[in-house]
C-alpha cells in the first residue's frame, strides 16, 4: 500500500487547495444557494475567502494544536473554516448541528475547544447555554448575523468581521500564516470527528492528512473522478462521509461542492444541481422511494398501469443494461421507451438524472431498494466504510454490484475476517488515535495496524466479495442456537415505505419479535386514500388498519426470511406498534440515526417484556423531549399483533 506522498504531491489541505488554484483556478469550487439564487465561488475566489479567514483567526490567538469546533448546516463558509483552522496549525472538529446542548457540552469539553464557529444564532444560544460548564472557550463566531445585533459581543464576532480583521492585518499575519502552511505535513492532525456513540460516549477520531489525502487520491482513481464532477453537500458536517466527499475527494479531485439552501429544499436543489457523483445513506433513497410509490398511488389508474408495467421489465433487465451485459434486441427497445416514459421522468424528480456514480453506505439497504434504483439505470453502489478507515474500507467495482454485498477491498485496504467472523482492516486511511483514549485505542488497533470494525462478515468463494451479516455485538444465538442477526431483518422490512424503523429482538430467546415505527407521511397518505381519520401519530399508529396492514408486510418479510436456512430463525412472531418515533434527542438513535439497541432495551423494558409474556396490549408511560429542550410524557395502550411465522422453512433450517 501507499503511505508516502509523490515527492511533487501536496502533503495537506492547504497544499491540495494551493494546487487546485494553480490548475483550475477559474472554475468553480463552491456554490451555495442563498435566498433562491445560486452563488458561486471559483477555487481561486474560495483560496481568497479561505486566507482571509485564517489570518483573522491568527488575529484573534488561534495557536498551534488550538481545538476549533465547526458547527453549523453545510455552506461554503464553514468548508472554509475547517481549511482556515488547518492553515493555522490547529484541528478542526465538526459537530453536528442538530445535537442538543449536552451532547455539544460533551465533545467540546472533551476536545477542550478554545474557539467555537457557529452558524447561527441557534448554535450561539447552544454555546452559551453550556459556556458555565465549557471554561476553554474563548471567542465564539457565527455566519449568519440574524439576531445577533443584541448579544455581548466581549468574545464574539461575526465571521465576516473576522475575515476583514484578517485583510486588513495582512501585512501583519502573513508571514507568521505562511510558516504555519509551511510547517503542515503528511503526519499534521486534518480533522478529529466523533464517533456516533451507539454503545457509549462518542470518540475523538484523529486523522491525518496522510488518512485523508492518501484515500481520496485512491478511490477517486478507483471512480475516475475528475475536475468536472459535482456533488450537492447536505449530509452533516460531523460525519466522516460527507468529510471524505466534500473536502478530501473534491480537494484531490478539484471539483465542485453545491450547498443547499435548506434541509427544506434539499430535494429541489438537487433537482437544480444535477450531481454528477452522488452519495446517501439508506434513509434517503427510502425516503425518496416512499414518495415515489406515494405519488404512484395518488395517480390515475393509466399512469399507475404503464408505471408497474416498465417497472417489472427495469427490474429484470435495467441491472444488466447498466453494467452492459448481454440483453435482447427486442428488451432493449422496450426499457428505453420505459426511459421515454418513465425511468428518465423520475430520475429527473429524483434529482438523479446526470449520476455517473452513486454510493451508500452507513446502514445496509435493503435488496428491493438497491434493485430499484439500478433498475432505473442509475449506477448506485454500495461500500462499507467506518470513520476510523476514514470511510473506505470495501467498495463494488462498476460491472460487479450485488445489493447481497459491499463489495471488494478498495484499493490500498487489506481486509481479512477472524476466527470469531470479526471483519479486520489496514489502510493508510487508519486513523491515527482515539483523542485521550488511550485503551480503546489499544483494543480497536493493534500494532500492526489491523483494525477491529465490530462487525461480522465473510467472504464469497469464487467472487472475493465482501458480505456483512451485522454487527458483531448484536448477532447472536437464539435459544435452540439459531443464527440471530436483527439487522438483516429489520432491513426487509423498512424496504416498504410504511416502515420508518423496526426493531428486532430475540438474543437467547425462543423466538423474535420486533418494534415498529410507522412512517407518518406513507401511512397518512394511505389513511386518507382510505378515509381513516386521525389526530396524531399515535392515534394513527394505533388503528386497527394500520396493524392490519403492518402485519401484512411482517408476514411477507417472515416468507423471505424463511427462505434463507441460515437465517430462518430470525422469523417475527409478535410485534407493537410504537407510540411515538424513535428520536435521537432521546437517546434512541444517534445522530446518524442509527439504532442504539441497548438503550431501546432499557428503556422500553416492560414493552419487550410483553411482547414474550402473551399479552394482547400493554399500558405505558415514555418520557420524550420536545424541540424546545422540554422534557414530557406521553402515555398509551398499545396492541400486540401475533403474525405467522413460515413453520416448514424453521423445521428444515433447524434439521
Amino acid at each position: 500500500m501507499t503511505t508516502e506522498a509523490a515527492s511533487d504531491a501536496p502533503v495537506s489541505i492547504p497544499g491540495l487547495l494551493a494546487r487546485n488554484v494553480a490548475r483550475h483556478g477559474a472554475k468553480a469550487a463552491y456554490r451555495e444557494k442563498e435566498f433562491g439564487i445560486w452563488q458561486c465561488w471559483s477555487w481561486a475566489e474560495a483560496a481568497e475567502e479561505i486566507r482571509a479567514l485564517a489570518l483573522g483567526l491568527l488575529a484573534l490567538g488561534v495557536a498551534r494544536g488550538d481545538h476549533v469546533a465547526i458547527i453549523g448546516r453545510n455552506r461554503p463558509a464553514h468548508y472554509w473554516s475547517i481549511v482556515a483552522v488547518q492553515m493555522c496549525g490547529a484541528v478542526p472538529v465538526p459537530l453536528y448541528q442538530d445535537a442538543v446542548a449536552d451532547e455539544m457540552a460533551y465533545v467540546l469539553d472533551h476536545c477542550g475547544a478554545g474557539f467555537v464557529i457557529c452558524g447561527d444564532q441557534e448554535q450561539v444560544d447552544k454555546i452559551i447555554e453550556i459556556e458555565d460548564r465549557i471554561h476553554s472557550i474563548r471567542q465564539v463566531i457565527y455566519t449568519d448575523r440574524r439576531g445577533m445585533r443584541k448579544y455581548d459581543h466581549s468574545r464574539m464576532n461575526a465571521l465576516a468581521d473576522v475575515q476583514a480583521e484578517g485583510r486588513a492585518g495582512h501585512h501583519r499575519l502573513e508571514a507568521e500564516l505562511d510558516r504555519r502552511i509551511a510547517a503542515l505535513d503528511y503526519d499534521s492532525t486534518c480533522v478529529m470527528l466523533y464517533t456516533s456513540g451507539t454503545t457509549g460516549r462518542p470518540k475523538g477520531v484523529v486523522l491525518s492528512n496522510r488518512n485523508i489525502i492518501e484515500t481520496a487520491r485512491n478511490t477517486s482513481d478507483f471512480d475516475r473522478l475528475g475536475p468536472d464532477e459535482e456533488v450537492l453537500a447536505y449530509l452533516p458536517m460531523a460525519w466522516v462521509g460527507d468529510f471524505i466527499f466534500s473536502i478530501g475527494q473534491a480537494y484531490w479531485s478539484g471539483f465542485c461542492v453545491n450547498c443547499p439552501e435548506s434541509p427544506a429544499t434539499m430535494m429541489t436543489d438537487l433537482r437544480e444541481i444535477g450531481p454528477t457523483y452522488f452519495f446517501a445513506p439508506p434513509r434517503v433513497f427510502e425516503g425518496q422511494l416512499t414518495q415515489v410509490m406515494i405519488r404512484m398511488e395518488d395517480a390515475g389508474r393509466l399512469k399507475r398501469a404503464m408505471f408497474h408495467h416498465f417497472m417489472r421489465l427495469a427490474r429484470r433487465v435495467g441491472p444488466a443494461i447498466l453494467d452492459r451485459r448481454t440483453v435482447g434486441a427486442l428488451d432493449r427497445l422496450r426499457y428505453a421507451l420505459g426511459g421515454l416514459c418513465v425511468y428518465g421522468p423520475l430520475k429527473n424528480v429524483l434529482g438523479l438524472s446526470r449520476v455517473r456514480v452513486g454510493y451508500t453506505a452507513g446502514e445496509a439497504i435493503g435488496p428491493e431498494i438497491f434493485d430499484f434504483y439500478r433498475a432505473l439505470g442509475i449506477n448506485l453502489k454500495q461500500l462499507y466504510g467506518q470513520t476510523e478507515a476514514s470511510v473506505f474500507i470495501t467498495q463494488q467495482p462498476d460491472g460487479q454490484v450485488r445489493s447481497d454485498t459491499v463489495g471488494v477491498p478498495s484499493p490500498g485496504v487489506e481486509v481479512r475476517v477472524g476466527e470469531t467472523g470479526e471483519v479486520f482492516y489496514r489502510s493508510p486511511g487508519t486513523f491515527v488515535e482515539y483523542y485521550k483514549n488511550a485503551a480503546s485505542t489499544a483494543s480497536t488497533k493493534d500494532a500492526e495496524g489491523w483494525v477491529a470494525t465490530g462487525d461480522a462478515g465473510f467472504f464469497e468463494e469464487g467472487t472475493g466479495h465482501l458480505r456483512i451479516i451485522d454487527r458483531a455485538k448484536d448477532v447472536g444465538k437464539m435459544a435452540d442456537g439459531r443464527l440471530f442477526a436483527p439487522k438483516y431483518v429489520e432491513n426487509k422490512l423498512k424496504f416498504y415505505p410504511s416502515i420508518l424503523e423496526a426493531v428486532v429482538f430475540g438474543a437467547g430467546r425462543d423466538r423474535c419479535t420486533a418494534f415498529i415505527n410507522i412512517d407518518l407521511t406513507a401511512v397518512g397518505n394511505w389513511a386518507e386514500r382510505n378515509g381513516i381519520a386521525y389526530a396524531s401519530y399515535q392515534e394513527l399508529a394505533g388503528h386497527p388498519k394500520v396493524y392490519d396492514m403492518i402485519a401484512g408486510h411482517v408476514e411477507e418479510v417472515n416468507a423471505s426470511v424463511a427462505a434463507d436456512p441460515m437465517l430462518s430463525g430470525c422469523q417475527i412472531h409478535r410485534f407493537l406498534i410504537l407510540h411515538k418515533e424513535l428520536d435521537a434527542d432521546d437517546g434512541e438513535l444517534t445522530r446518524t440515526r442509527k439504532v442504539r439497541r441497548a438503550i431501546i432495551a432499557e428503556k422500553y423494558a416492560d414493552l419487550i417484556a410483553a411482547l414474550y409474556d402473551g399479552r394482547s396490549s400493554i399500558a405505558t408511560e415514555t418520557e420524550v423531549t420536545y424541540e424546545d429542550g422540554r422534557k414530557g410524557a406521553i402515555r398509551a395502550t398499545l396492541t400486540i399483533r401475533d403474525v405467522v411465522a413460515g413453520q416448514p422453512a424453521q423445521r428444515m433450517a433447524a434439521e
